[in-house]
């Protein structure tokens, strides 16, 4: 159903006088409604002396069927007071009559009874502040506590959600929809509009502001030396820089070996020119000759002195990085020089940029190997919830316990929202919105106390007349 966004009065929820024009309400909205309305289709508002309803599509269709209730109890306590006026005027004349009086009589009276009784849930009857009336606006906070109290002694127990999910097994019916065709699919298609929708609301410079933080807070604050000396020493204790020794002495071989004429030359450029060219050569094949035998003998002995050498300062440079002062200082030159500040800002905008952009071409597409793997382990672990009853019974478990504490834990919070909840309601409005609920019901209140009230008076009437005459 389609409203427009016109603002309808409080009182026409809930007098049949002050009915709203509906071929007024179906057309065009008024100026004032131009300016006040809410726009939304499907809903409007009512406003009271000194609250605001909003109304739903499903308040507007309630309230109409209130006015219609209220209607046809008031048409039958009209009706019952006409029939007693007329049963009155003629009952000397048709004594039968009596009894009709006697049944509209009795009618009103229930009629009349239960209106007082309804209206003063609601407000005070006729505008008149008579005691224990407007029952519901001046009650609202200890109802809203009392339904809050309800809610949690009754409902927000640990032993009653814990019952509730053993027998609902939430494992496997999880296991079951993740295993299924599409249930993958879904779950790494929410994921990733959950990726893309962090990545939207996080600001670039924040982000990198944080990774810059936490590098020079893990990676530039603490001193490099002593970690750098420790771990050396473990490399150097262990051996292992004897790999990288063969590798630069193997390459010093090869070197060597593919410039003979390159030794000649440098011997030759650094003689006297007054040294005959061929003394030159003699002295340049001597010199190739001996560097040759010397690498390939640092190259073959594994105990070669040269080898010894490089493993004692390697030694001696992992001790001093741990206890020497000087050496330790320099470390720290060194670090500055190599991540000085513009170089820790180009490292977390490399960093923050290469995550984003991986991440979020992999989520942008479900064929990626990122996607393709996620997809793969979410069927693989709803298999597993199906298959395995140890995995499934602990994962309940974990369930039912972690239900169990959040309830045990914040369950006079989480029912706490019912009492704030109506605390912060207008009075007014709080009554109107109940009166919406549950107005309708109420008024077939009226109309059995109109028709148990007829039949009281017409039986009253009769024992009264047959004993009494």
């Amino acid at each position: 159903m389609q409203v427009n966004s016109e603002q309808i009065p409080t009182e026409d929820l809930t007098n049949p006088q002050h009915m709203p024009d509906q071929s007024h309400s179906a057309g065009s909205a008024s100026p004032g409604s131009a300016r006040g309305g809410s726009g939304r289709a499907g809903s409007g508002r009512a406003r009271g002396d000194s609250a605001v309803v909003d109304l739903t599509t499903g308040d507007l269709e309630k309230a109409a069927a209130l006015r219609r209730m209220k209607r046809l109890a008031l048409a039958l306590l009209i009706g019952m007071a006409v029939i007693f006026t007329v049963a009155f005027a003629f009952q000397k004349q048709f004594p039968w009559l009596e009894y009709v009086r006697a049944a509209a009589e009795g009618g009103m009276v229930g009629a009349l009874a239960d209106w007082f009784a309804v209206t003063a849930l609601f407000k005070y009857p006729m505008g008149l502040k008579i005691p224990h009336t407007a029952i519901i606006p001046r009650r609202k906070d200890q109802i809203g506590e009392s339904l809050s109290d309800f809610v949690e002694s009754n409902f927000l127990s640990q032993e009653v959600v814990q019952d509730k999910l053993a027998s609902i097994d939430i494992a496997r019916k999880a296991g079951t929809w993740l295993s299924a065709p599409g249930g993958a699919e879904r779950v790494a298609k929410e994921g990733g509009a959950i990726i893309r929708g962090a990545f939207t609301v996080l600001n670039d410079d924040d982000v990198q502001a944080v990774i810059e933080g936490m590098v020079r807070k893990h990676l530039l604050a603490p001193p490099w030396g002593p970690p750098v000396g420790r771990m050396a020493e473990r490399i150097f204790a262990d051996g292992h820089h004897h790999t990288l020794v063969d590798l630069l002495v193997d390459r010093a071989a090869d070197w060597v070996e593919a410039n003979h004429a390159t030794v000649n030359r440098l011997v030759s450029d650094r003689s006297p020119l007054w040294v005959p060219t061929f003394v030159d050569g003699l002295v340049g094949d001597r010199v190739y000759v001996e560097l040759s035998k010397f690498v390939r003998a640092v190259q073959s002995d594994q105990n070669h002195q040269v080898r010894q050498s490089i493993d004692a300062y390697l030694t001696d440079l992992a001790q001093d990085l741990q206890h020497d002062p000087a050496m330790i200082e320099r470390a720290e030159s060194i670090k500055a020089q190599i991540l000085g500040d513009p170089e820790v800002r180009e490292l977390a905008s490399r960093t923050w940029g290469t995550v984003k952009t991986a991440l979020l071409n992999a989520v942008d597409d479900p064929e990626s190997e990122l996607s393709q793997r996620f997809k793969g382990a979410v069927r693989d672990f709803g298999t597993r919830l199906v298959n395995d009853d140890e995995l499934a019974g602990k994962v309940n478990a974990w369930i039912g316990d972690a239900a169990g504490y959040l309830v045990n834990t914040y369950r006079s919070d989480i029912a706490g929202v019912i009492s704030d909840t109506v605390a912060r309601w207008d009075a007014e409005e709080t009554s109107q919105k109940i009166e919406l609920q549950v107005g309708k019901d109420l008024q077939y209140i009226r109309i059995n106390g109109t028709v148990v009230g007829a039949l009281a008076g017409l039986a009253i009437f009769t024992v009264a007349h047959l004993l009494f005459g």
